[in-house]
C-alpha cells in the first residue's frame, strides 16, 4: 500500500471525514502534518500544493487534493488502486 501523508488541523472536519474515508479503504497509517502546530509546515504545504486549505492529501507522490477531491476519486473508481500502487 503506497504511504498517505496528510497536512492536516485538529478541528478540520473535512479532515477527520478524510481519514475515515481512507481507513474504510484500509489506510492503516497516516502521517499526518499539522500546520496548526507549526507555521513552517503551513508554508510548506502553501508551497507545495498552491493551496491554503486543509487537508492536503498525498498518495505516495501523488497530489490527491482536499477532502472533496478524494471523495471524488473515490466515487471515480480511482482510489483503491492509486492507494495499492
Amino acid at each position: 500500500m503506497q504511504p498517505v501523508t496528510m497536512y492536516t488541523t485538529e478541528i478540520c472536519p473535512y479532515c477527520q471525514r478524510a481519514k475515515a474515508l481512507l481507513r474504510q479503504r484500509g489506510v492503516q497509517a497516516i502521517e499526518e502534518i499539522r500546520i496548526d502546530l507549526d507555521p513552517i509546515q503551513r508554508e510548506q504545504m502553501m508551497t507545495r500544493t498552491g493551496r491554503r486549505t486543509v487537508p492536503q492529501i498525498y498518495i505516495g507522490s501523488t497530489h490527491v487534493g482536499g477532502c472533496d477531491d478524494l471523495i471524488a476519486l473515490d466515487q471515480r473508481g480511482g482510489l483503491t488502486p492509486l492507494l495499492g500502487g
